[in-house]
């Protein structure tokens, strides 16, 4: 997790409780260069963000928004002064997890970096899931992708047949190799990967 914030107290206490709760690796940073400079050596393992709303003379939205050009994954948490709210909000439209009013308690440090945490989990292993998709379908072949397509938008075998100009046997055959490699047990499992990736990476395939 990295922690920006240019008040070092303020920064060393979300530090000290996230590392005692949730026992995982701080970052911290007081400049917004310094966590330019974190973010850059880093920005594979950060899981979430803690993003003091204003760090010195900068907005915390360009910063993030920097940050989410590479990782836009990224959860971040907004820390807002009371006048920062209706701008955190905005934040929020715009793509950032949530935002903790100062002052607070640890618990709701706690309940807002858990939330992320859990967001980050669930979005690396759809990332994970996405991954395996893609390598079953790299190991199909070319008629069996064009099976794959058909099937996907609901073509029953002897429509198929008659598309690609085959029999329906050979189609039979080639739609088996394809639940096989796919390791779909039934053709609604298999839509329900290929809508899943299309919706994340719609350029996955092409």
């Amino acid at each position: 997790m990295l922690i920006v914030d240019d008040d070092p107290a303020m920064a060393a206490f979300m530090a000290d409780v996230v590392e005692a709760f949730f026992q995982i690796k701080v970052l911290r940073a007081e400049t917004a260069q310094a966590a330019r400079d974190l973010f850059r050596r880093h920005a594979g393992e950060i899981r979430a963000m803690l993003c003091d709303f204003s760090i010195g003379d900068e907005a915390g939205t360009r910063l993030v928004k920097e940050f989410c050009a590479t990782r836009a994954d990224l959860n971040v948490i907004f820390v807002t002064g009371h006048g920062d709210v209706p701008m955190a909000v905005e934040a929020m439209r715009h793509g950032a997890f949530d935002f903790l009013q100062k002052p607070f308690r640890d618990q709701d440090l706690i309940d807002r970096v858990q939330q992320a945490l859990e967001r980050d989990r669930e979005t690396r292993e759809d990332l994970r899931e996405h991954s395996r998709i893609r390598a079953r379908i790299a190991t199909l072949t070319p008629r069996e992708k064009e099976v794959l397509d058909l099937l996907t938008v609901g073509k029953a075998n002897k429509m198929m047949a008659q598309d690609l100009g085959l029999s329906q046997r050979t189609v039979e055959i080639h739609r088996a190799h394809v639940m096989e490699k796919m390791g779909a047990k039934s053709v609604a499992q298999l839509v329900r990967m290929v809508m899943d990736l299309e919706r994340s990476e719609p350029a996955a395939r092409t």
